[in-house]
């Protein structure tokens, strides 16, 4: 399979005065553009290609996506002999724009869309190498770009109703506490309901959908009854937290169904829940689930 990238580094390289300093940029770099994990994928194979054959580079990003790196902003035109534009289609003003802030570059672009070959975004490059739109389609960078472990994948199933419990109630806290402490983690978050609907097709609309849902997961993260029974019904480990103060519902439960992984509004706190955390995603923590699952499913 001929990569792309080849042909961009051919390029770098056969300037008069030898390889260029280089701005590697994308849409990932534009404060209101998007970052997807294609994008960054494709963006890794191309930082690969170009660290293997030894040119000098740097990567502008979003300050949104991240704070801590170079931004497109600061990226002085002067300090660069060649731009790079990786990923996504070659249209909007935000091109445009690039084409005109680093307009003594060499530009070139590499595996992206092209929608109008004429555009002034797609003929302000010196070289366009499309996925597709131009020539025959390539397979996307995404496709051949080295990952590391997957982390685990954690079903999140929070619940801030239950206005039965009146002042008792501590769900918003809790719910923003979760909020916050799971998005610092290294997992793939999907957000879940136990609430079943047949018109929403964002929703399961059987018990069985949801069981095969919550069977893919690695871990439950909840402050609901139901988040907690049927997480280990399907034999996945449930970090549960109860949303009311003293404790209601989700600690009774947890206690009949002896699950130790549980806990209260009063005391949820980081450091627990790293600690359960890591007990969850354990071989102890992954195998007591499927003794629950084993203890709690239909008898025949």
């Amino acid at each position: 399979m001929n990569d792309p990238m080849d042909d961009v580094i051919a390029t770098l390289r056969d300037h008069p005065d030898g390889p260029q300093r280089l701005l590697v940029t994308g849409w990932f770099s534009f404060e209101d553009g998007e970052v997807t994990a294609g994008d960054v994928l494709a963006l890794r194979a191309a930082e690969a290609a170009l660290t293997r054959a030894g040119l000098a580079y740097d990567t502008a990003w979003s300050a949104g996506f991240r704070p801590d790196a170079l931004h497109l902003e600061a990226a002085r035109p002067q300090e660069y002999g060649h731009l790079l534009f990786v990923c996504g289609p070659l249209h909007g003003e935000q091109i445009r724009a690039l084409h005109r802030r680093y307009a003594h570059c060499r530009r070139l672009a590499v595996d992206v869309s092209v929608v109008d070959p004429g555009a002034p975004e797609v003929t302000g490059f010196h070289l366009v190498l499309a996925r597709d739109g131009a020539g025959s389609p390539r397979a996307d960078l995404s496709a051949r770009a080295a990952v590391g472990p997957l982390p685990p994948v954690v079903g999140v199933v929070l619940t801030e109703g239950q206005g039965e419990y009146g002042a008792a109630r501590r769900h918003e806290s809790v719910g923003a506490l979760l909020r916050d402490w799971v998005a610092r983690r290294d997992c793939a978050r999907v957000p879940a309901e136990t609430r079943l609907d047949s018109r929403d097709w964002r929703l399961c609309a059987t018990p069985e959908q949801f069981l095969a849902l919550a069977g893919g997961w690695d871990l439950v993260l909840t402050t609901r009854l139901h988040g907690l029974v049927l997480g280990l019904r399907a034999g996945v480990p449930v970090l549960a937290v109860d949303p009311v103060a003293g404790g209601a519902k989700v600690s009774a439960q947890a206690r009949a169904l002896r699950w130790p992984a549980t806990l209260s509004a009063d005391t949820a706190g980081e450091p627990l829940l790293d600690r359960w955390w890591t007990w969850c995603l354990s071989p102890a923590g992954r195998a007591a689930a499927r003794r629950r699952a084993r203890s709690t499913g239909p008898r025949g």
